[in-house]
């Protein structure tokens, strides 16, 4: 049986639902049931940003269909599978596309069951997984490698880029912003009301910090020292558990959603380094431009 993200419909339930759901900035949603929530309105489209893009369809790894971006780069270059973060969807990081391309990287970016204009809705942290799988699916049928893709996760997309990582081993595995556990995010937002009442109520673990012992990829973590709903030291926390080869970056001033800006040549210069130690696949890059 899926186990539900839900919490009953009283007044303390939902009270802690939303300080679950606050923690995710996803003001303007109902809350009332799940703590996976996103607008479906279209912010902007990458061609807006002077970006060629193909809009494309595929289905989750248990047929849900899912809809996403492919943003192509320079030919050699490995590819970004794009897992982004809570209330939102793939039109408000296009800002993230554009600079991903500025360094020649081609990107995938697709928004979750429920997210965007994707089909379904999320219910439980293996739903995003199931997604996942079926985007790398996707990408494997389009001649793309495991070893040429690199995943990038944001938030908790950086709880999903960990998991990918564990299942399907890629280049490297990028976590931005990264929580130890829904749990931990929870008792750090709202101490009293989750020891009281959401303890229990928690199906989704989102368990990066039992998990990321076993991750056998190269890992990236960039993290804000002003960051509001992630604190510095749960990313402190997963890097000092993270096994060799590893790299750690603190953003001065960045906070939950901008270390692309914020960071400037230190993040840029991050990422270009991670890109020089990789050991790419030399099979054809033909597919690079599918």
């Amino acid at each position: 049986m899926k186990s539900q993200v839900s919490l009953p419909i009283n007044g303390c339930a939902r009270a802690t639902l939303l300080a679950l759901i606050l923690v995710f900035a996803t003001a303007g949603c109902d809350g009332t049931r799940y703590i996976f929530s996103s607008s479906k309105d279209v912010a902007a489209t990458p061609d807006q940003a002077g970006l060629v893009y193909e809009a494309l369809w595929f289905a989750a790894r248990d047929g849900v269909q899912l809809h996403g971006w492919f943003v192509p780069g320079k030919p050699g270059m490995p590819l970004v599978l794009f897992f982004h973060g809570n209330a939102a969807n793939i039109s408000h990081r296009v800002e993230n596309l554009h600079y991903f391309n500025q360094l020649g990287l081609p990107v995938f970016i697709f928004d979750y069951r429920g997210f965007g204009q994707s089909r379904g809705q999320a219910t439980s942290e293996e739903d995003l997984y199931q997604d996942a799988r079926g985007a790398l699916d996707y990408l494997t049928a389009r001649a793309w490698s495991q070893s040429r893709i690199i995943y990038f996760g944001r938030s908790m997309g950086a709880a999903v880029s960990l998991q990918m990582g564990l299942e399907a081993p890629a280049a490297a595995v990028v976590m931005e912003c990264p929580f130890t556990s829904l749990a931990d995010i929870a008792w750090h937002t709202a101490p009293v009301s989750y020891a009281l009442f959401g303890w229990w109520a928690l199906d989704a673990r989102f368990d990066n910090l039992a998990k990321i012992g076993r991750l056998a990829t190269p890992l990236l973590i960039f993290q804000g020292d002003q960051d509001s709903i992630v604190p510095m030291q749960m990313a402190q926390r997963l890097f000092q558990k993270a096994p060799e080869p590893k790299a750690f970056h603190l953003i001065p001033g960045g906070g939950h959603s901008n270390l692309f800006q914020v960071g400037g040549e230190k993040y840029r210069q991050a990422w270009l380094d991670l890109i020089g130690g990789l050991s790419l696949s030399k099979e054809s890059w033909a597919a690079d431009e599918r």
